[in-house]
């Protein structure tokens, strides 16, 4: 896959109110099959509702349903920043 600046975006660098395509789910073992469970895969589109106060955690939509995931596991997610 080649990388460019789109792609080294992660979701934990995205701000409330953007929305992004995933274009890679990072992890091993049971972080990454945890994130697929719960339906975040390539190509999916998401929104970033909102943040905690303390920036930890981030809600985010995503095939209609709230989710909140840690800083850390959004560092894992690769994402394209759409309009």
């Amino acid at each position: 896959m080649k990388t460019n600046d789109i792609c080294e975006k992660t979701l934990a660098d995205m701000e409330e109110g953007d929305k992004a395509r995933i274009v890679k789910v990072g992890g091993v073992g049971a972080i990454k099959r945890r994130l697929l469970d719960m339906g975040i895969g390539r190509g999916e589109v998401l929104k970033v509702e909102r943040y905690a106060p303390l920036k930890d955690p981030i809600q985010i939509n995503i095939k209609g349903y709230s989710l909140a995931l840690r800083v850390s596991e959004g560092r894992l997610i690769r994402v394209e920043e759409i309009s």
